[in-house]
């Protein structure tokens, strides 16, 4: 079925949909920077796990990385490589299946490496571990996204580094970004090499962690390489490792919803939709953040603004508070027609939920040729399941 992009007018039912056109662009740019500055840029699976679209990432990026055994098992039989992966806590039910499906091993402590190293090392000969270090820095603002809070649980700091790594310990893993500029790393990259430059001589990579969104519009990418490859002439001998999520996913596709109705209350109107805030986009509720509506523009965040052609945006959940904001639209919404969120193709497939067993999405790829392929329905049976 052919699609136009500006309206989607030819679909009635919700979808996520990511268009190949962009998540090729975003590919081609997170190509160039790892060409460019020598590095390695991998995916992580928290924010973007399509692995349908797989055979289009391999085209460009060679890895994944996990952080659990199930994602670990995504990247090595759907993307088809070990992973790199790291845990804040491995269990001896899952270790002995994530080292085989792993190429590199992080551990979050000292007592997490003791428990389980020779361990991993007995099930995967080839594996190479890591330790996460805390540079106890970061200009992450939103404090759930924060890993180096006061009393974060993740990595070492480096007054708790030996002084001498265990002798089987090839790399740190560094992680202190959110959807961040490449200005931050740069003040974020004096902070790793005050603390723990001491140990450069022990490891043969580091891990920069995600959060570096080189795909945003106003990224300085020649800024980022500039950085890496400073990094690099530096410290030759180790290897550059970047693993960001947002960035492979941003700007490359909305979720496309339905009004249902239109109903009115202390003259404040509601757009009633087939898609739920805290099943299909639950960082708006989280965070909270507001995507942006097309056609649309947000008057308020509480809900109370009135007028002709503004509207609070109300979920078809059970939940009272799942809805957003109020949005001024350049028209009056009509039953049926379509409300298209944008960038809701990043940490929303990963995280949807079937509460109240609402109907679940679709995910589509529209190809270069406007082409909509549906990858998935879900079904009463998918709901029916999960509680099996």
């Amino acid at each position: 079925m052919k699609i136009n992009p500006l309206t989607y007018a030819e679909l009635s039912r919700p979808m996520y949909v990511l268009e190949e056109a962009r998540l090729r662009k975003n590919l081609e740019t997170i190509a160039h920077v790892a060409k460019e500055a020598d590095v390695e840029i991998i995916l992580a699976f928290k924010a973007y796990a399509l692995w349908r679209t797989f055979p289009i990432f391999r085209e460009y990026i060679k890895a994944t990385t996990a952080s659990s055994l199930f994602e670990a098992r995504l990247g090595f039989e759907e993307f088809g490589a070990p992973t790199h992966t790291f845990s804040p806590g491995y269990t001896d039910y899952e270790i002995d299946d994530i080292a085989r499906c792993s190429s590199h091993l992080v551990f979050n402590s000292i007592t997490q490496y003791e428990r389980y190293h020779v361990r991993a090392k007995m099930v995967n000969s080839k594996l190479s571990f890591g330790l996460r270090v805390n540079p106890e820095y970061s200009e992450v603002e939103t404090l759930i996204y924060n890993p180096c809070a006061p009393g974060t649980r993740f990595g070492i700091s480096s007054d708790k580094l030996p002084e001498t790594l265990p002798e089987d310990v090839d790399g740190l893993h560094v992680h202190c970004h959110c959807e961040s500029g490449s200005d931050v790393f740069e003040r974020t990259l004096a902070h790793i090499e005050e603390k723990f430059a001491n140990w450069f001589p022990q490891i043969k990579w580091i891990n920069f962690g995600g959060g570096h969104l080189m795909t945003r519009k106003d990224y300085d990418v020649k800024l980022l390489i500039h950085l890496l490859k400073g990094f690099r002439k530096r410290y030759p001998w180790i290897k550059v490792i970047l693993e960001p999520g947002s960035a492979f996913a941003w700007q490359t596709g909305p979720l496309v919803a339905q009004v249902v109705d239109i109903v009115e209350d202390n003259n404040i109107k509601t757009a009633i939709l087939n898609v739920s805030f805290s099943c299909h986009m639950p960082d708006c509720l989280e965070m909270p953040y507001h995507p942006a509506v097309r056609n649309a523009t947000l008057t308020d965040e509480d809900g109370t603004a009135k007028g002709e052609t503004t509207y609070r945006l109300g979920a078809n959940s059970c939940l009272s508070g799942d809805w957003m904001g109020s949005w001024t639209f350049d028209h009056a919404l009509q039953v049926g027609e379509n409300i298209i969120f944008e960038d809701m193709l990043h940490y929303t497939t990963v995280k949807t939920t079937m509460f109240n067993g609402i109907s679940h999405p679709a995910i589509a790829l529209l190809h270069t040729d406007n082409e909509l392929e549906v990858l998935r329905n879900y079904t009463y049976e998918d709901y029916r399941d999960r509680m099996d």
